[in-house]
């Protein structure tokens, strides 16, 4: 006979650690280079008809298991499966440019080198957040830094990512005044994550940013938009 349900203990849900969990289980644990050129493709609502693409600059693979395609995108390096912004652009899937096939998923041999990676560097939780890995930048990708909201920006060179234990990643900017080697590498002391110094960081492209140090009109236009709107 089972126990009237008046007289059992209530259990007690604690929502605060269950939301911990699942940020666990969402955090980045390994990256993947992109190396043979995939894209992500994506939509602007203002051009419906037309597809845009954006070279993926890493495969990540989450405490879940689920593996993305990563971008730089707006303030942070992104899955590209988040990406759901009329105005910036909506995620479609992914291109093969050597072949042109369409891909609603990561490649298979992505997701089988990450799941082999992220087994054998399964590291021990601390509680200290850890570096966990370097990862070069491949892309010639470039950071707009901004200090405090009257100051002059800067546009830097991001020479690597870092993906610390909490599932964080950073983009690597060179500090000038440190002494450095070239060619610089994502390891090297003479680099600092772009948030421990700047109130904001955007990132852009290597064209965006050529066009940037060029002085275009009409980019700097729209910088000059951006920065104007930022809070």
């Amino acid at each position: 006979m089972g126990t009237p349900l008046s007289s059992r203990p209530a259990k007690v849900i604690d929502l605060e650690i269950m939301r911990d969990r699942f940020r666990a289980r969402q955090r980045v644990t390994r990256l993947a280079p992109e190396l043979d050129g995939l894209e992500m493709l994506y939509r602007l609502a203002s051009d419906p008809d037309s597809l845009y693409g954006m070279p993926v600059l890493a495969w990540a693979i989450r405490e879940d298991g689920v593996v993305m395609g990563m971008v730089p995108w707006m303030e942070c390096l992104t899955p590209c499966h988040t990406l759901d912004d009329p105005e910036h652009g909506h995620f479609v899937g992914y291109r093969d440019p050597e072949t042109d096939e369409l891909l609603d998923s990561p490649p298979e041999h992505k997701i089988l080198e990450l799941e082999h990676a992220a087994a054998y560097f399964d590291y021990e939780a601390t509680n200290e957040t850890t570096l966990i890995q370097h990862l070069p930048d491949t892309h010639g990708t470039h950071a707009l830094c901004i200090d405090d909201d009257d100051g002059p920006w800067q546009l830097k060179q991001i020479y690597g990512w870092r993906l610390y234990s909490d599932g964080t990643i950073e983009a690597l900017l060179l500090d000038e005044e440190k002494e450095y080697q070239t060619p610089i590498l994502p390891s090297d002391e003479c680099l600092y994550p772009g948030h421990s110094r700047h109130q904001i960081v955007y990132f852009f492209q290597r064209a965006i940013a050529n066009r940037i140090k060029n002085k275009d009109p009409d980019t700097l236009e729209a910088l000059a938009l951006m920065v104007g709107n930022t809070p």
